[in-house]
């Protein structure tokens, strides 16, 4: 590797640019542990673009695909765990980074929204670059159109290996992240980006067909460390509908492919667990057994309609926002949780037996509404198709 590349630094968005081992000042609020909502003001529903839940594959959540530094990795990483292997291949550009990951869980976010519509999907995305950062929290100066190309090639570059054990043969698989990628820029002066096309590799793909997807929390993008956004995907993936999931700090240090020392990266948990601001997840770092605790926040997330004499309505739990996925596909829940409370609070606050199923009323209401909104959109398309 010659020193132009060794020496490289990740062109990577401004705020989040960290690497894995550096602080956030100790004196700063619970607050100011996440990144600012740069794009704020979009409505409850779902659009065509921006506004789409997140989602994430199963598979690249369970396994450290990605780099947690901003400088290039060109080592080639492998795990092990009873007798089956991954082995993942850098190109001489690095490895792709966890911030590269937003691409790709744009893409997916999309094609899931897509499916659940009804729609055809395709491997072939064509993405609007200016879409892709507001929905990923990040800024949109020319840097960080930027960084998305560079992000690209990393995308493209990295290879998974692995094996898969089929009765006495096995069987090993090479594959990418992405098969190909278009960018088109604007000519002249300022060579601004307009669009990318991407084609998403068959792995990818078929993950998505599939449905080995998990919704991701909102703020994910407002996380400030690569660790913080790598212990969330852990988090997301092992708890579930679980009330808590535990694991040793040697297992969570090697699950994430975190290249600090085991010192260092005991410092990290603690700062996460002493502010304890990731999204879902509760997390509690018990020093004498040396292991993380995660549980699902329910009644311990912040509010944010909070009535001025501090009545509140008694919180959701856990089981109750996984089956509001289920009641109303697609929606984002914490959105809809908020605007539950925005219209118990205008209401009067009146008197509520049972919060779980009057949110889980109110989510089916807003999910036939949206239904009935899309259906009469696309009737309205159809006959300005016939009139042409």
């Amino acid at each position: 590797m010659d020193t132009e590349t060794k020496n490289a630094v990740y062109a990577v968005p401004e705020t989040p640019n960290l690497n894995e081992d550096e602080d956030v000042c100790d004196h700063l609020s619970v607050d100011s542990q996440l990144l600012p909502a740069r794009h704020t003001g979009g409505d409850l529903f779902i659009c065509d673009v921006a506004d789409a839940v997140l989602k994430d594959l199963i598979p690249q959540m369970e396994h450290p695909f990605y780099s947690l530094s901003k400088k290039p990795e060109t080592n080639i990483r492998k795990y092990e765990h009873n007798g089956n292997w991954i082995q993942i291949t850098p190109s001489v550009k690095g490895l792709a980074t966890i911030y590269d990951k937003d691409i790709l869980i744009y893409c997916i976010s999309q094609l899931m929204e897509k499916l659940k519509r009804k729609e055809q999907v395709s491997q072939r995305i064509r993405i609007t670059s200016h879409d892709l950062l507001i929905f990923t929290n990040r800024g949109t100066s020319g840097k960080d159109y930027d960084s998305l190309c560079e992000a690209i090639d990393r995308l493209a570059g990295t290879r998974i290996t692995t094996n898969i054990h089929t009765g006495q043969e096995e069987q090993r698989d090479t594959f990418a992240l992405i098969d190909a990628a278009s960018i088109r820029r604007k000519n002249g002066l300022d060579g601004r980006l307009l669009w990318m096309e991407i084609k998403l590799s068959d792995w990818v793909f078929n993950a998505i067909r599939s449905q080995e997807v998990l919704t991701l929390h909102p703020d994910y993008f407002r996380l400030r460390k690569p660790l913080e956004r790598r212990v969330y995907e852990l988090a997301r993936k092992h708890c579930g509908k679980q009330p808590s999931w535990q694991i040793s700090l040697n297992t969570l240090l090697k699950k994430s492919g975190s290249q600090s020392p085991v010192k260092r990266f005991r410092q990290m948990v603690k700062h996460l667990a002493k502010y304890d601001h990731l999204p879902d997840y509760h997390v509690v770092f018990d020093e004498g057994e040396d292991k993380i605790i995660f549980s699902r926040r329910d009644g311990l997330r912040k509010n944010v309609y909070l009535p001025a004499n501090e009545e509140n309505l008694p919180p959701l739990s856990s089981m109750t926002m996984e089956d509001a996925r289920e009641v109303a596909p697609g929606l984002d829940i914490y959105l809809l949780e908020k605007d539950w409370q925005r219209y118990w609070e205008e209401s009067g606050k009146p008197e509520i037996r049972n919060a779980d199923k009057a949110f889980l009323g109110f989510c089916r209401s807003r999910y036939n509404k949206y239904q009935d909104s899309h259906a009469g959109a696309k009737k309205e398309a159809q006959l300005f198709e016939l009139e042409d």
